[in-house]
Parts: C-alpha cells; structure tokens; sequence
C-alpha cells in the first residue's frame, strides 16, 4: 500500500470504506487512518469528503456501466444472451450484496433530499440502466419490452434486497425461473 501514491491510497481506502459502511459511517479520520496518512493528508487531495463520496458514486456507477458494456461487447448480436448474461451478474453478485446492499439502494436510503446531487446522479444512472434494458428487450423481441423492462428491473432490484433481508430461501434459484419467463416471451 504504502508504494502506491498518496492520492490513490486515499481513493482506494475511501472507496472500501463507503463500500463496506456507507457514506454516513465515514469521516475523514477514518479515511486517513485506512490510507495511513493523516487528516491533513486528505484534505491536501481533496477538499471534502463529499468530492470523495461524489469519485466513489462515480466510479462505481463505471463499474456498472463497465459491466454492460463487456457483456454487449461479449455477445454483440445476441440480444438474448446480453440479457440473461446481466441477469447471471446480478445473481452471482447476491451473496456479496448480501454484506450489505446495493449501494445506490443505501446512498438514496443515507441522503434523505431527493434534489441532493448525489441522488440526481443515481437516478441518471438507474433511468439509463432500465432505457438499455427497453432496447435490449426490443432487441430480443420481447412482446412488450417496457413491461419486461420493469419486470426485470423489479427483479433484480428486489432480489439485492431480499438477498441483504436474508427473507428468500434460494433466492438465485427463484430469480432464475422468473427471468427466463420474462425471456421466453416473445412477439
């Protein structure tokens, strides 16, 4: 850790941080002790923690983004496969969510102003999100691929949920079945 920049050790300690306690369990003390630096440390990269919270909504909203992405990328013509492969992502992430949760779910639930930036930049990323997967469901020649959008987005949005309550025995199983129903319907 120590051969890394400062400002990187920074990033990564904050981002971990956020991920495993949330944006309002996290102050700048416990960013500086997590990047072995001191709080004046931090403050000479960045001026608050909000333009570190701002960084980390950010590049974790690129991981998604990069997500979709790949899988296009991996099945370029293959509108079908492009959905049960992001459909096999979000499952083979539940136990992890299961830590703690969605964090779009936990930051929306930690910033109570639904005009606060950070919510407006979750709301971009999640209407963009269900826009893609409308096309995508197009694509496939789904018969109503609005419908089968919200379908799927109910879902999967559930599904990190249920996985963080613990309320669904065998929820990756469940989640499964209902999907490809949702797929199998076609014009």
């Amino acid at each position: 850790m120590k051969n890394q920049s400062l400002r990187q050790r920074i990033i990564e300690a904050a981002f971990r941080l956020f991920d495993e306690r949330g944006i309002q369990h996290v102050s700048m003390d416990a960013v500086a002790e997590a990047a072995e630096t001191t709080k004046m440390g931090v403050y000479r990269h960045f001026s608050s923690r909000d333009v570190l919270v701002d960084q980390w909504l950010s590049a974790t909203i690129a991981k998604y983004r990069g997500v979709l992405d790949e899988i296009e990328c991996l099945y370029p013509e293959d509108p079908h496969a492009q959905l049960r492969e992001w459909i096999t992502h979000v499952l083979e992430g539940l136990p992890t969510i299961s830590h703690r949760g969605c964090p779009f779910v936990n930051t929306v639930a930690e910033v109570s102003d639904p005009e606060h930036p950070l919510r407006q930049k979750i709301r971009g990323h999640k209407l963009e999100q269900v826009e893609r997967l409308k096309a995508l469901c197009m694509k496939a020649g789904l018969s109503n691929p609005n419908a089968a959008a919200a379908q799927i987005t109910f879902l999967l949005e559930g599904a990190q949920v249920a996985a963080q309550n613990g309320s669904l025995p065998a929820i990756e199983k469940s989640l499964a079945t209902l999907t490809r129903q949702i797929l199998s319907e076609r014009e």
